[in-house]
């Protein structure tokens, strides 16, 4: 009597599971940028309903920070109004805001971002080499809020109290 083998069984099995989580996991859609709320959160509209996407990767200067409203210009100039495509993984983060990447014309607006000097590669969140080197190179070429001899990460400026926010404010003349 000959046993079968399941060798091949298992291995398709494992296949369609992998195939199925990346399908759950991944969602790719196209939807209309209605709101710029930062630089790093907008607002689409999907399925005829608001949604908040928070950009996976990067952490943008806060508003009242310094380059915190240019971060804020480039994005509205980048995709509000415009119809982008958005790359959404895993689960909406505390605030309700889906973690993405969004694309318009092949462009990755975090990348940019990070290219122009207007945001940090969110290291705590995010192990992405393309944005570690982005960075890297930002910095490198003094672009943005690189030029300034000691920018302040947007994690680091969420702590500190409102007299030190106003000094550093005032001694970066762009906001």
């Amino acid at each position: 009597m000959k046993f079968l083998s399941f060798e091949p069984m298992k291995k398709v099995v494992a296949f369609l599971f992998l195939f199925v989580c990346s399908l759950a996991i991944a969602q790719i859609y196209t939807a209309k940028v209605i709101g710029v709320k930062d630089g790093d959160t907008v607002v689409i509209l999907h399925q005829g309903k608001p949604q908040t996407i928070r950009l996976a990767h990067v952490d943008c200067p806060e508003k009242n920070q310094p380059f915190g409203n240019r971060a804020k210009q480039f994005v509205s100039d980048f995709c509000f109004g415009k119809e982008i495509q958005v790359v959404i993984a895993g689960k909406p983060d505390r605030n309700g805001r889906w973690i993405a990447e969004i694309f318009h014309q092949n462009q990755n607006l975090g990348k940019q971002l990070v290219r122009h000097g207007l945001a940090w590669h969110f290291k705590r969140y995010s192990n992405n080499t393309n944005y570690a080197a982005l960075e890297t190179e930002a910095r490198k070429k003094k672009t943005g809020l690189w030029r300034d001899a000691r920018p302040v990460a947007p994690w680091d400026w969420r702590k500190l109290p409102k007299a030190e926010k106003q000094r550093l404010r005032s001694k970066t003349a762009v906001h």
